[in-house]
């Protein structure tokens, strides 16, 4: 399968970098030839120094004709004007990045319609709405739904004072229904068995129905985590406005500090009992005059990851329970965690996971990314004639980077065992390490 991707910024580097180790043939384009230096370089991809959204370039023989475009410049409207040359040209899915909020909210059905626009992109929105589903979830470093909601995935850090520190998984009673999934310690995953133990500084994945693992997150992991009731947000940018806005619509007390006055006042006009601080993050004075010792969470969305960093251990410093950081920079993500970043968030990396699982399409319907793209929470349909459809999962033969997690049908979840039988039009929800991806979808794919 051949994909463009229109635009070798951050985003398009993450993108091309991701797709071209699942072995697709990745062609990158774009008008600045700085900016194809570096993957030329350190990317087993195409390069094309052209402007991505010219009827020229589209008649390229290496674009022409590809399966799919991905358009992820600086310009939305770049992004859309590549998009309907693309098919014009004879490809078949486009996908475009697409940074106005006003898009995305009142036009994005008209945009799907007129522009021929397969999927959406827009990284802010996806990380504002990743950090909301973690803060409304004690204890949490992650969450993420599947199946329509039917099953979640939760991760957390075990702590020296849990209960389950230097446990053995089968001496842990666990509330039926949850499956604890996968652990990862020392930058190594760990599918756990019985004998295994959770040790200190874990990131341990746990697994199943939704009230279950809101009951377990609360009650056995953190006995001392509390529902979110004050956040201040360092950032008044399309992340920051769209975060507050949702977390103000469940009633959490909101504090936005950012230095530019027109981005405060447009974030005023938007909260209905949050307030937007026109000032600067890293004055200590102003940060302990609204109140950062008693905030339940402290965000850092500033566009610089060391102001970022700097501002989260400050704010843990002063007081705030968790920190949670937005970093640009994928590698920087390990760096944060160990220093005493609560969550950090990698944005390009929560974008470049849609676009995977579009990407892969056959049955995949959504594709998570964890600890920095070494492991994946896939949630696939079983297609019939499947090498792992209709056997008990026993004598599936699945590799053993993988696990199977769950699975839903007729719209009940299920956590398997060795006897459970997968049957076609299942939606089955597993982790896997991210090299052994591709290997292991075809398990789940019907004969093409």
């Amino acid at each position: 399968m051949r994909i463009v991707v229109v635009g070798a910024g951050k985003l398009g580097y993450s993108i091309a970098e991701l797709l071209s180790k699942e072995a697709f043939d990745v062609v990158l384009v774009d008008q600045d030839a700085a900016q194809l230096e570096g993957p030329k370089n350190t990317l087993d991809v195409l390069t094309i120094h052209a402007n991505g959204a010219s009827p020229i370039t589209m008649n390229e023989p290496d674009i022409r004709g590809a399966d799919i475009l991905i358009a992820v410049t600086a310009s939305d409207e770049v992004n859309m004007v590549a998009c309907i040359l693309a098919k014009k040209h004879g490809i078949a899915h486009t996908i475009a990045r697409i940074r106005d909020m006003q898009f995305m909210g009142e036009a994005k059905e008209y945009l799907k319609e007129n522009f021929d626009i397969d999927l959406m992109l827009n990284p802010e929105l996806i990380t504002a709405a990743e950090i909301n589903r973690i803060l409304m979830t004690p204890a949490a470093l992650n969450v993420e739904d599947f199946a329509h909601g039917k099953v979640r995935l939760f991760e957390t850090r075990v702590r020296r004072s849990s209960p389950f520190a230097r446990q053995q998984l089968r001496d842990i009673e666990l509330p039926p229904g949850v499956l604890a999934g996968m652990i990862f310690r020392d930058h190594r995953m760990i599918i756990p068995h019985g004998d295994d133990y959770l040790l200190p500084h874990d990131n341990a994945y746990f697994i199943g129905i939704p009230e279950q693992i809101e009951k377990f997150s609360q009650n056995f992991i953190q006995r001392d985590a509390r529902r979110i009731r004050r956040v201040m947000i360092i950032g008044a940018g399309r992340a920051g406005r769209a975060l507050a806005r949702m977390l103000d619509a469940q009633g959490v007390e909101v504090k936005v500090i950012d230095r530019l006055h027109e981005r405060c006042q447009k974030m005023a006009e938007q909260l209905r009992r949050g307030i937007a601080i026109c000032g600067d993050g890293t004055d200590i004075d102003l940060l302990l005059e609204e109140g950062v010792a008693e905030a339940d969470a402290f965000v850092c969305l500033t566009e610089d990851d060391k102001l970022n960093l700097m501002l989260a251990l400050l704010a843990k410093h002063l007081g705030a329970d968790k920190t949670v950081v937005r970093v640009a920079r994928n590698e920087y993500v390990d760096l944060m965690e160990k220093v005493g970043v609560d969550v950090v968030l990698s944005a390009r990396l929560l974008s470049a996971s849609e676009v995977l699982a579009f990407a892969r399409r056959g049955g995949v319907v959504s594709v998570s990314l964890l600890e920095g793209a070494k492991a994946e929470a896939v949630e696939v349909i079983m297609q019939e004639g499947a090498p792992a459809a209709g056997k008990p999962l026993m004598q599936a033969k699945l590799p053993r980077e993988c696990l199977v997690c769950a699975y839903v049908r007729d719209g009940a979840a299920v956590i398997p065992n060795g006897e459970s039988v997968l049957l076609p039009g299942d939606r089955v929800i597993l982790f896997v390490q991210t090299q052994f991806a591709k290997k292991v979808m075809r398990c789940f794919k019907g004969k093409e």
